[in-house]
């Protein structure tokens, strides 16, 4: 497709969201599956239903447009698709799975936050009000998807960030050292 206009390039942006959210809606459940803690499996869960919305969207923006929203493979999203499939694959601890889960979910948040905002200006720059309306709903859902998933993070990074199984959290052992001192010079 030859870029010669911004409409050309709203148009050939919409297909790459398009196949990005198609792509997404594939990935989800394999997160969802994944996941470990509750929360975030309902979260990757809650989002699929949004991304399936997204999806409606794109396609009603370019059946307005006489434009099919197929056609563009997005690679990046496909870049960072396998990378979340390795993230599943890895031999991790639960939380710390979970941790990483919820990095590259934000991963995908952020270029989805990019490639969205952008296409809201175009469309709005175009005059295509009711666009910029479907595309802003989809911005806002995709930063409250990014907000909640910083929230779980929150919590899960510092569940991942104590010891795994049999092992003495760092204070302890620091304590027994001193312990042993304490011992020694008495």
């Amino acid at each position: 497709m030859e870029l010669s206009s911004l409409e050309d390039l709203f148009t050939d942006e919409l297909k790459d969201l398009y196949s990005a959210e198609t792509q997404l809606t594939k990935a989800l459940p394999k997160m969802a599956k994944a996941a470990t803690s509750k929360e975030l499996k309902a979260g990757f869960e809650k989002h699929l239903k949004q991304t399936e919305g997204h999806v409606e969207r794109l396609e009603q923006i370019c059946e307005k447009l006489g434009v099919s929203p197929k056609g563009k493979k997005c690679k990046a999203m496909e870049g960072l698709i396998k990378e979340s499939a390795e993230v599943i694959e890895e031999d991790a601890e639960p939380d710390v799975k979970d941790a990483a889960l919820i990095a590259a979910a934000q991963r995908v948040e952020h270029y989805e936050i990019a490639g969205y905002g952008c296409v809201r200006t175009y469309a709005k720059l175009l005059g295509n009000n009711s666009a910029m309306k479907l595309l802003q709903q989809t911005l806002d859902e995709e930063g409250d998807t990014d907000k909640t998933l910083t929230k779980l993070a929150e919590a899960i990074n510092v569940q991942a960030k104590e010891p795994g199984d049999g092992e003495e959290p760092p204070a302890k052992k620091t304590t027994a050292k001193k312990a042993k001192r304490k011992v020694a010079h008495e």
